[in-house]
């Protein structure tokens, strides 16, 4: 099996002199088709998350084609504009959900940055938005407006955005794109009278974007900062930590182990733990409650096979079905672990949620997090406060449960508030985003060690019919989700 470096050089290597034969020869469409297909291929193949990030060629590729495209279109000589310092702020993004850490990340930034009028244009190039529900999250901040891409092509979509742009001429351009969102890196260019930023989401994976020159990079969490600046060569990005509006720490009257058993609770759809892996978070489940005999609260959507996969291994154990409880979807995960009474946070794994770690943290919930065998930017350990239950392996795990009483757990709530309120508070993000500030990232733990034997096992998995599944539904999946975005 090809490790994530060779991975990219073989299967990107082999299509960028079609896809620049392709553009010499004016087929823009099949190019940003094409860039799409590469991006999406390498993000199915679980070899190369955590290891292949980026990819300079397919972003200047991309930005040749925007160029292309200007020239087309007759637009290519406005580009020695001045600022426009009065415009809108623009956010370019691929795919917006109404629940999800994206576009909760997009409406913080919205929200706190203060701007007088904001334009969000959706791409659709890499699924559907839910419009509807968009704007009622959209609903609080009447200085935004949401705009979608018509349906069409991907040349279409890269002529409609590349004309709005111009027509509104904002002064800032923020990309909030997903990975494979070719038309989204096509569409900004320099010298074009405004200012670009690339906000790094989508982390763990190969992201079209993080290699143009002329953006400012912005990190959301510790480990994607120092990797960029330390492995990835970002010689110049910045901070800026995700937040969340408090809500009030863990209510006094609510005490730790009420039932006399401990209650837990993950919050993660299915793409964070329905993922091959040595330990798999649906075995997990059962097990963990043949130990606190308590309860476990899912969050989040999972896939029917994981369902049945858990209930199967809750009659393995003897654990009574009432001990799980499936939540598809809650608007607050913060609020929804006091009003479920939880009393430790079980962060999702072998991919961790930043967004809910920090809930759970400024709810005043201690937390246990899964260090990755392969790479601490899959975790998010370096996250959570000094002194975090952290464990590899599921014996690691287990020991950690039986070992919990009250005081233990009071002590790691005090210190998980503590956490969020000096990291992740509302105020830490205004600061980042004023442009004398540079809000400084927090230092990386020193105690991690990748797990040599979990990695052995990790690696025997891919000769498993259950991993070639894996990748081929995966890849079907998000072809459908693109078809879907383009065309219904």
């Amino acid at each position: 099996m090809l490790n994530g470096g060779n991975l990219l050089i073989s299967l990107v290597g082999r299509r960028l002199d079609k896809i620049r034969s392709q553009i010499e020869a004016g087929a823009l469409n099949s190019a940003l088709a094409a860039i799409q297909d590469t991006v999406d291929r390498v993000f199915c193949e679980p070899s190369a998350v955590a290891k292949v990030f980026g990819a300079p060629e397919l972003d200047r590729l991309c930005q040749a084609i925007g160029r292309v495209n200007l020239n087309r279109l007759g637009l290519g000589q406005r580009n020695q504009e001045t600022r426009n310092a009065d415009g809108p702020v623009a956010y370019l993004a691929s795919r917006l959900q109404a629940s999800g850490g994206h576009t909760a990340a997009l409406v913080d930034i919205i929200r706190l940055s203060g701007d007088r009028q904001s334009v969000v244009i959706v791409s659709g190039t890499c699924g559907r938005t839910d419009t509807h529900a968009l704007r009622n999250r959209f609903s609080d901040l009447p200085m935004v407006s949401l705009e979608l891409a018509p349906r069409g092509s991907h040349l279409s979509k890269l002529d409609w955005i590349q004309r709005r742009l111009l027509e509104i001429r904002p002064r800032t351009v923020w990309l909030f794109n997903h990975h494979q969102d070719s038309v989204a890196i096509a569409a900004v260019q320099p010298n074009e009278g405004y200012r670009v930023c690339f906000y790094h989401h989508a982390d763990h994976h190969l992201c079209l974007g993080l290699h143009l020159s002329y953006a400012e990079h912005y990190d959301p969490h510790p480990m994607g900062f120092h990797n960029c600046r330390n492995s990835l060569g970002i010689s110049n990005n910045r901070y800026l930590p995700l937040v969340v509006s408090d809500q009030g720490d863990r209510p006094p009257g609510l005490a730790f182990l009420e039932s006399g058993h401990l209650v837990t609770c993950t919050a993660a759809s299915s793409n964070k733990v329905e993922v091959p892996y040595f330990v798999r978070y649906v075995d997990m489940v059962p097990e963990i409650l043949s130990i606190t005999r308590g309860r476990h609260i899912h969050i989040g959507r999972l896939t029917p096979l994981a369902r049945r996969r858990i209930s199967k291994g809750l009659r393995h154990h003897n654990v009574p079905k009432e001990s799980f409880v499936y939540i598809p979807y809650v608007p607050s995960v913060w609020r929804a672990l006091h009003e479920y009474r939880v009393d430790l946070y079980l962060a999702s794994f072998p991919y961790g949620g930043g967004r809910t770690l920090l809930e759970a943290m400024g709810a005043g919930i201690p937390v246990v997090v899964h260090k990755h065998c392969r790479s601490r930017m899959l975790g998010g350990f370096d996250m959570a406060y000094d002194g975090a239950f952290t464990w590899q392996t599921r014996e690691e795990l287990q020991r950690i449960l039986a070992s919990l009483d009250r005081d233990t757990l009071a002590r790691h709530s005090r210190w998980a508030r503590a956490q969020y309120e000096k990291h992740h508070r509302d105020e830490i993000l205004v600061t980042a985003l004023t442009d004398h500030n540079r809000l400084e990232a927090p230092q990386l733990s020193r105690d991690y060690q990748p797990k040599r034997m979990s990695q052995a096992l990790e690696r025997a998995d891919p000769a498993t019919l259950r991993r070639f599944v894996y990748c081929v539904l995966c890849y079907a999946y998000r072809r459908w989700q693109a078809w879907q975005g383009r065309w219904i």
